[in-house]
């Protein structure tokens, strides 16, 4: 059995793990391997597992895999699918997706240790996420760090009134037309005036622009789906 940590990089892109790999070209004590499909990963993880096991995967979350008859169509099922088999294996992303809402739903469902993005990828980051990781510690891209704060603070001032307004918004021309549909939690109906300040709040808490602005910014923090 090797002494050293073992990494596995999954990615449909062979230029973008060459260039991963790059990064750790000269870092000691590294055993590096790489998979262009999330089928093949399983497979090696799995196959290596009594004689010389993976301490580190790390891999994307979208593949384009063509027309080829693939089991496992992406990085969050196979996560799922090492988790659920109980895989004694550290989990982490290196992906291109930075959507608040897909990174938030990632981290909160899958709990990987790490995720990195592509484009702020270095030697120094990657290093210091392997650390981490060995460690069982988290590692996040600052990026990722700063959504998930805001994501945080956001779901904090939500209320329920908040959320019943911002779904509501799409569905009428005019801010008049939400009286007599936005209730509070005994059942009463919350009047216009406080439904115009509750809008204003919101506009300066997400910094959106109109109300139209709003609903797109609480879609993109996963406020609203």
């Amino acid at each position: 059995m090797s002494d050293k940590i073992k990494i596995l990089f999954v990615d449909d892109h062979q230029l973008i793990i060459e260039g991963i790999i790059s990064y750790l070209k000269d870092t000691d004590g590294l055993e590096i391997t790489s998979a262009n499909s999330c089928d093949e990963a399983y497979s090696l993880v799995k196959s290596s597992m009594a004689t010389d096991p993976f301490h580190i995967l790390f891999t994307d979350l979208s593949f384009d895999m063509g027309n080829k008859n693939v089991t496992i169509d992406g990085g969050e099922n196979l996560i799922k699918a090492l988790q659920r088999d109980e895989v004694p294996i550290k989990l982490g992303v290196i992906t291109g997706h930075s959507e608040t809402n897909r990174v938030f739903n990632v981290i909160r469902n899958l709990k990987p240790l790490a995720y990195i993005l592509k484009g702020q990828c270095n030697t120094a980051e990657l290093n210091f996420a392997i650390q981490k990781m060995m460690s069982d510690q988290v590692y996040y891209t600052h990026e990722i760090h700063e959504k998930l704060m805001k994501r945080a603070l956001i779901e904090i001032q939500m209320d329920e009134i908040a959320i019943q307004i911002l779904k509501e918004l799409p569905n009428h021309t005019k801010i008049s037309n939400l009286e007599g549909v936005i209730t509070k939690a005994d059942g009463s109906l919350v009047k216009i005036r406080a439904i115009e300040s509750k809008l204003a709040k919101l506009r300066t808490d997400l910094n959106a622009n109109n109300n139209t602005d709003l609903v797109l910014k609480a879609k993109e923090l996963g406020v609203l789906d």
